[in-house]
Protein backbone atom coordinates (compact mmCIF):
# COMPACT_ATOMS: atom_id res chain seq x y z
CA UNK A 1 0.00 0.00 0.00
CA UNK A 2 3.02 2.31 0.06
CA UNK A 3 3.33 5.06 -2.56
CA UNK A 4 5.41 3.92 -5.56
CA UNK A 5 5.15 6.91 -7.92
CA UNK A 6 6.92 9.44 -5.70
CA UNK A 7 10.57 10.32 -5.25
CA UNK A 8 12.19 9.00 -2.12
CA UNK A 9 12.05 12.44 -0.52
CA UNK A 10 8.24 12.46 -0.70
CA UNK A 11 7.67 8.99 0.71
CA UNK A 12 5.47 8.75 3.78
CA UNK A 13 7.05 7.75 7.05
CA UNK A 14 5.86 4.90 9.18
CA UNK A 15 4.36 7.36 11.62
CA UNK A 16 2.31 8.97 8.83
CA UNK A 17 0.89 5.62 7.76
CA UNK A 18 0.07 4.72 11.36
CA UNK A 19 -1.73 8.03 11.84
CA UNK A 20 -3.78 7.49 8.68
CA UNK A 21 -4.79 4.04 9.87
CA UNK A 22 -5.54 5.24 13.41
CA UNK A 23 -7.84 7.97 12.07
CA UNK A 24 -9.59 5.38 9.87
CA UNK A 25 -8.84 7.28 6.70
CA UNK A 26 -8.79 3.98 4.82
CA UNK A 27 -12.39 3.01 5.61
CA UNK A 28 -14.78 4.01 2.87
CA UNK A 29 -18.49 3.42 2.52
CA UNK A 30 -20.37 0.39 1.23
CA UNK A 31 -21.22 2.12 -2.04
CA UNK A 32 -18.66 2.59 -4.80
CA UNK A 33 -18.49 5.34 -7.42
CA UNK A 34 -17.11 4.12 -10.73
CA UNK A 35 -14.46 6.84 -10.85
CA UNK A 36 -13.23 5.89 -7.37
CA UNK A 37 -12.52 2.25 -8.23
CA UNK A 38 -8.79 2.91 -9.01
CA UNK A 39 -8.31 3.94 -5.37
CA UNK A 40 -9.94 0.79 -3.96
CA UNK A 41 -7.70 -1.73 -2.25
CA UNK A 42 -10.25 -4.37 -1.31
CA UNK A 43 -13.78 -4.90 -0.02
CA UNK A 44 -14.26 -6.44 3.40
CA UNK A 45 -16.68 -9.22 4.19
CA UNK A 46 -19.13 -6.74 5.74
CA UNK A 47 -19.22 -4.71 2.49
CA UNK A 48 -16.96 -1.84 3.59
CA UNK A 49 -14.64 -0.64 0.83
CA UNK A 50 -11.04 -0.19 1.98
CA UNK A 51 -9.11 2.65 0.35
CA UNK A 52 -5.45 2.32 -0.64
CA UNK A 53 -3.52 4.43 1.85
CA UNK A 54 -0.53 4.70 -0.48
CA UNK A 55 -2.60 6.44 -3.14
CA UNK A 56 -4.09 8.70 -0.49
CA UNK A 57 -0.58 9.88 0.41
CA UNK A 58 0.32 10.35 -3.26
CA UNK A 59 -2.69 12.61 -3.76
CA UNK A 60 -1.88 14.61 -0.61
CA UNK A 61 1.61 15.35 -1.98
CA UNK A 62 0.20 16.16 -5.42
CA UNK A 63 -2.36 18.57 -3.96
CA UNK A 64 0.32 20.26 -1.85
CA UNK A 65 2.53 20.76 -4.91
CA UNK A 66 -0.40 22.35 -6.76
CA UNK A 67 -1.14 24.67 -3.82
CA UNK A 68 2.48 25.83 -3.62
CA UNK A 69 2.50 26.92 -7.26
CA UNK A 70 0.04 29.73 -6.46
CA UNK A 71 2.05 32.80 -5.49
CA UNK A 72 -0.61 34.55 -3.43
CA UNK A 73 -1.99 32.24 -0.69
CA UNK A 74 -5.11 34.43 -0.46
CA UNK A 75 -6.11 33.21 -3.95
CA UNK A 76 -6.76 29.74 -2.45
CA UNK A 77 -10.24 29.14 -1.06
CA UNK A 78 -10.92 26.25 1.32
CA UNK A 79 -14.57 25.30 1.79
CA UNK A 80 -16.46 23.06 4.20
CA UNK A 81 -20.20 23.12 4.68
CA UNK A 82 -20.11 20.10 7.01
CA UNK A 83 -19.50 20.80 10.69
CA UNK A 84 -16.77 18.14 10.91
CA UNK A 85 -14.59 20.06 8.47
CA UNK A 86 -15.23 23.66 9.51
CA UNK A 87 -12.63 23.72 12.26
CA UNK A 88 -10.11 22.06 9.93
CA UNK A 89 -10.51 24.58 7.10
CA UNK A 90 -10.24 27.49 9.53
CA UNK A 91 -6.98 26.12 10.92
CA UNK A 92 -5.68 25.35 7.43
CA UNK A 93 -6.42 28.92 6.35
CA UNK A 94 -4.72 30.31 9.46
CA UNK A 95 -1.54 28.27 8.89
CA UNK A 96 -1.25 28.62 5.12
CA UNK A 97 -2.80 32.05 4.46
CA UNK A 98 -5.77 30.77 2.45
CA UNK A 99 -9.34 32.08 2.64
CA UNK A 100 -11.82 29.85 4.48
CA UNK A 101 -15.55 29.52 3.90
CA UNK A 102 -16.86 27.53 6.88
CA UNK A 103 -20.55 26.84 6.95
CA UNK A 104 -23.15 27.56 4.32
CA UNK A 105 -21.81 28.51 0.91
CA UNK A 106 -23.71 31.53 -0.38
CA UNK A 107 -24.74 31.00 -4.01
CA UNK A 108 -23.04 33.49 -6.28
CA UNK A 109 -19.77 33.76 -4.34
CA UNK A 110 -17.81 32.95 -7.50
CA UNK A 111 -20.23 34.16 -10.20
CA UNK A 112 -22.21 37.17 -8.92
CA UNK A 113 -19.89 40.15 -8.51
CA UNK A 114 -22.63 42.22 -6.85
CA UNK A 115 -22.61 40.12 -3.67
CA UNK A 116 -20.48 41.31 -0.77
CA UNK A 117 -18.72 37.96 -0.45
CA UNK A 118 -17.73 37.79 -4.11
CA UNK A 119 -14.38 36.05 -4.61
CA UNK A 120 -12.20 35.19 -7.57
CA UNK A 121 -9.93 32.41 -6.29
CA UNK A 122 -7.46 30.57 -8.44
CA UNK A 123 -7.98 27.27 -6.59
CA UNK A 124 -10.63 25.84 -4.29
CA UNK A 125 -10.38 22.87 -1.91
CA UNK A 126 -13.58 21.26 -0.64
CA UNK A 127 -14.17 18.76 2.14
CA UNK A 128 -17.05 16.81 0.57
CA UNK A 129 -18.04 17.04 -3.11
CA UNK A 130 -21.64 16.17 -2.24
CA UNK A 131 -22.29 18.80 0.44
CA UNK A 132 -20.12 21.40 -1.33
CA UNK A 133 -21.71 20.78 -4.72
CA UNK A 134 -22.74 24.43 -5.12
CA UNK A 135 -19.16 25.64 -4.80
CA UNK A 136 -17.92 23.02 -7.29
CA UNK A 137 -20.68 23.92 -9.74
CA UNK A 138 -19.86 27.64 -9.64
CA UNK A 139 -16.14 26.87 -9.94
CA UNK A 140 -16.87 24.98 -13.15
CA UNK A 141 -18.58 28.08 -14.56
CA UNK A 142 -15.49 30.27 -14.10
CA UNK A 143 -12.80 27.62 -14.75
CA UNK A 144 -11.46 27.29 -11.20
CA UNK A 145 -9.51 24.05 -10.44
CA UNK A 146 -11.03 21.91 -7.68
CA UNK A 147 -9.31 19.68 -5.13
CA UNK A 148 -11.68 17.53 -3.10
CA UNK A 149 -11.59 14.94 -0.32
CA UNK A 150 -13.50 12.06 -1.92
CA UNK A 151 -14.92 8.97 -0.31
CA UNK A 152 -15.64 5.78 -2.23
CA UNK A 153 -19.18 6.99 -2.99
CA UNK A 154 -18.41 10.68 -3.64
CA UNK A 155 -19.27 12.21 -7.03
CA UNK A 156 -16.19 13.31 -8.93
CA UNK A 157 -17.83 15.54 -11.53
CA UNK A 158 -15.85 18.76 -12.05
CA UNK A 159 -13.25 17.55 -9.52
CA UNK A 160 -9.70 17.88 -10.87
CA UNK A 161 -7.75 16.24 -8.01
CA UNK A 162 -9.49 13.73 -5.75
CA UNK A 163 -7.85 12.79 -2.46
CA UNK A 164 -9.28 9.33 -1.62
CA UNK A 165 -10.09 9.20 2.06
CA UNK A 166 -12.87 8.80 4.57
CA UNK A 167 -14.63 12.18 4.51
CA UNK A 168 -17.31 11.23 7.04
CA UNK A 169 -15.23 10.81 10.20
CA UNK A 170 -14.14 13.79 12.25
CA UNK A 171 -10.65 12.40 12.85
CA UNK A 172 -10.11 11.40 9.23
CA UNK A 173 -11.09 14.84 7.91
CA UNK A 174 -8.95 16.67 10.46
CA UNK A 175 -5.90 14.50 9.83
CA UNK A 176 -6.03 14.92 6.03
CA UNK A 177 -6.24 18.71 6.35
CA UNK A 178 -3.40 18.67 8.89
CA UNK A 179 -1.16 16.59 6.61
CA UNK A 180 -2.00 18.81 3.65
CA UNK A 181 -1.09 21.94 5.60
CA UNK A 182 2.15 20.37 6.86
CA UNK A 183 3.16 19.32 3.33
CA UNK A 184 2.46 22.83 2.01
CA UNK A 185 4.64 24.38 4.71
CA UNK A 186 7.39 21.87 3.95
CA UNK A 187 7.38 22.75 0.24
CA UNK A 188 7.33 26.48 0.97
CA UNK A 189 10.32 26.14 3.25
CA UNK A 190 8.52 27.24 6.40
CA UNK A 191 9.61 24.02 8.07
CA UNK A 192 13.37 23.64 8.09
CA UNK A 193 13.43 20.09 6.73
CA UNK A 194 11.14 17.15 6.13
CA UNK A 195 12.57 15.45 9.20
CA UNK A 196 11.59 18.38 11.42
CA UNK A 197 8.43 17.86 13.46
CA UNK A 198 5.60 20.34 13.10
CA UNK A 199 4.76 21.87 16.47
CA UNK A 200 1.02 22.04 15.66
CA UNK A 201 -0.94 19.13 17.09
CA UNK A 202 -3.43 17.25 14.96
CA UNK A 203 -6.06 17.78 17.66
CA UNK A 204 -6.44 21.41 16.58
CA UNK A 205 -7.92 20.22 13.29
CA UNK A 206 -10.42 17.84 14.86
CA UNK A 207 -14.05 18.76 15.29
CA UNK A 208 -15.23 19.44 18.85
CA UNK A 209 -18.81 19.37 20.03
CA UNK A 210 -19.70 22.76 21.57
CA UNK A 211 -22.25 21.26 23.97
CA UNK A 212 -19.77 18.69 25.24
CA UNK A 213 -17.18 21.41 25.82
CA UNK A 214 -19.69 23.56 27.72
CA UNK A 215 -20.69 20.64 29.92
CA UNK A 216 -17.06 19.85 30.58
CA UNK A 217 -16.32 23.44 31.60
CA UNK A 218 -19.44 23.58 33.76
CA UNK A 219 -18.51 20.43 35.65
CA UNK A 220 -14.98 21.70 36.22
CA UNK A 221 -16.21 25.04 37.61
CA UNK A 222 -18.56 23.48 40.14
CA UNK A 223 -16.87 23.68 43.53
CA UNK A 224 -17.36 20.94 46.08
CA UNK A 225 -19.27 22.02 49.19
CA UNK A 226 -16.89 22.31 52.17
CA UNK A 227 -17.12 19.53 54.69
CA UNK A 228 -19.10 17.15 52.52
CA UNK A 229 -16.55 14.37 52.76
CA UNK A 230 -15.77 15.07 56.40
CA UNK A 231 -19.26 14.21 57.70
CA UNK A 232 -18.74 10.48 57.39
CA UNK A 233 -21.23 7.62 57.71
CA UNK A 234 -21.48 7.97 61.48
CA UNK A 235 -23.36 11.25 61.31
CA UNK A 236 -25.68 9.83 58.70
CA UNK A 237 -26.55 6.85 60.89
CA UNK A 238 -27.12 9.02 63.97
CA UNK A 239 -29.39 11.36 62.09
CA UNK A 240 -27.30 14.52 62.54
CA UNK A 241 -28.59 15.07 66.09
CA UNK A 242 -25.69 17.28 67.07
CA UNK A 243 -25.66 19.61 64.13
CA UNK A 244 -26.88 22.56 66.24
CA UNK A 245 -24.30 22.10 68.99
CA UNK A 246 -21.58 24.67 69.54
CA UNK A 247 -18.22 23.34 70.62
CA UNK A 248 -14.61 24.43 70.93
CA UNK A 249 -13.47 28.03 71.18
CA UNK A 250 -16.68 29.23 69.61
CA UNK A 251 -18.63 27.75 72.49
CA UNK A 252 -16.77 29.85 75.05
CA UNK A 253 -17.25 33.04 73.13
CA UNK A 254 -20.93 32.28 72.63
CA UNK A 255 -21.40 31.53 76.31
CA UNK A 256 -19.63 34.71 77.38
CA UNK A 257 -21.69 36.81 75.01
CA UNK A 258 -24.94 35.33 76.28
CA UNK A 259 -23.93 35.41 80.00
CA UNK A 260 -24.21 31.66 80.23
CA UNK A 261 -20.58 30.80 80.88
CA UNK A 262 -21.52 28.61 83.80
CA UNK A 263 -23.87 26.51 81.71
CA UNK A 264 -22.57 23.69 79.51
CA UNK A 265 -21.30 24.98 76.20
CA UNK A 266 -23.03 22.40 74.03
CA UNK A 267 -26.47 21.16 74.92
CA UNK A 268 -29.30 19.77 72.91
CA UNK A 269 -32.77 21.24 72.99
CA UNK A 270 -34.23 17.99 74.19
CA UNK A 271 -31.39 17.19 76.64
CA UNK A 272 -33.67 17.61 79.65
CA UNK A 273 -37.40 17.18 79.69
CA UNK A 274 -38.06 20.20 81.85
CA UNK A 275 -40.96 22.40 80.91
CA UNK A 276 -40.01 25.75 79.44
CA UNK A 277 -42.83 27.48 81.28
CA UNK A 278 -41.66 26.06 84.61
CA UNK A 279 -38.11 27.28 84.17
CA UNK A 280 -39.05 30.72 82.97
CA UNK A 281 -39.95 33.65 85.18
CA UNK A 282 -43.65 34.22 86.00
CA UNK A 283 -45.31 36.40 83.41
CA UNK A 284 -46.60 39.76 84.48
CA UNK A 285 -50.35 40.05 84.24
CA UNK A 286 -52.27 43.12 83.15
CA UNK A 287 -50.54 46.44 83.57
CA UNK A 288 -48.54 45.48 86.64
CA UNK A 289 -45.34 46.52 84.99
CA UNK A 290 -46.72 49.92 84.13
CA UNK A 291 -47.87 50.42 87.70
CA UNK A 292 -44.41 49.65 89.03
CA UNK A 293 -42.66 51.99 86.69
CA UNK A 294 -45.15 54.89 87.10
CA UNK A 295 -45.85 54.59 90.79
CA UNK A 296 -45.52 58.36 91.37
CA UNK A 297 -47.62 59.45 88.40
CA UNK A 298 -51.31 60.25 88.36
CA UNK A 299 -51.95 57.45 85.93
CA UNK A 300 -51.07 54.97 88.66
CA UNK A 301 -53.73 56.09 91.19
CA UNK A 302 -55.20 53.23 93.17
CA UNK A 303 -58.86 53.81 92.38
CA UNK A 304 -59.18 54.81 88.78
CA UNK A 305 -62.16 55.01 86.51
CA UNK A 306 -61.50 55.07 82.76
CA UNK A 307 -63.90 56.28 80.08
CA UNK A 308 -62.95 55.69 76.45
CA UNK A 309 -64.14 57.83 73.55
CA UNK A 310 -63.52 57.32 69.87
CA UNK A 311 -61.71 60.36 68.45
CA UNK A 312 -60.60 59.02 65.09
CA UNK A 313 -60.15 55.83 63.17
CA UNK A 314 -56.87 54.87 64.81
CA UNK A 315 -56.81 56.94 67.99
CA UNK A 316 -58.71 56.72 71.27
CA UNK A 317 -58.91 59.20 74.12
CA UNK A 318 -58.74 57.83 77.62
CA UNK A 319 -60.34 60.09 80.20
CA UNK A 320 -59.00 59.11 83.59
CA UNK A 321 -60.41 60.46 86.84
CA UNK A 322 -59.20 59.65 90.32
CA UNK A 323 -62.71 59.69 91.80
CA UNK A 324 -66.22 59.79 90.41
CA UNK A 325 -66.74 63.21 92.06
CA UNK A 326 -64.20 64.75 89.68
CA UNK A 327 -66.59 64.54 86.77
CA UNK A 328 -69.51 65.81 88.89
CA UNK A 329 -67.62 68.91 90.08
CA UNK A 330 -66.77 69.88 86.48
CA UNK A 331 -63.04 69.65 86.97
CA UNK A 332 -60.85 69.08 83.93
CA UNK A 333 -59.93 65.40 83.83
CA UNK A 334 -56.57 64.00 82.87
CA UNK A 335 -56.53 62.89 79.20
CA UNK A 336 -54.09 60.41 77.80
CA UNK A 337 -54.10 59.56 74.10
CA UNK A 338 -52.96 56.35 72.52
Amino acid sequence: MAAKNLPAAFNATQQDIEMLLAAQCHLGSKNMQVHMEPYLWKTRADGINVINIGKTWEKIVLAARIIVTIDNPADICVISARPYGQRAVLKFAAHTGAVAIAGRFTPGNFTNYITRSFKEPRLIIVTDPRTDAQAIKEASYVNIPVIALCDSDSPTEYVDVAIPTNNKGRHAIGLIWWMLAREVLRLRGTLASREAEWDVMTDLYFYRDPEAEENKDGNADEAKAPGVDEVGPGAVESGFNNEWEVSGGTAGAFAAASNTAGAPAASSWDADGADWAASSAPAEAGNAGWTGENADSKLAAPETNCICYAVGEDMFAFIIATTPETLDEGKRPTVATH
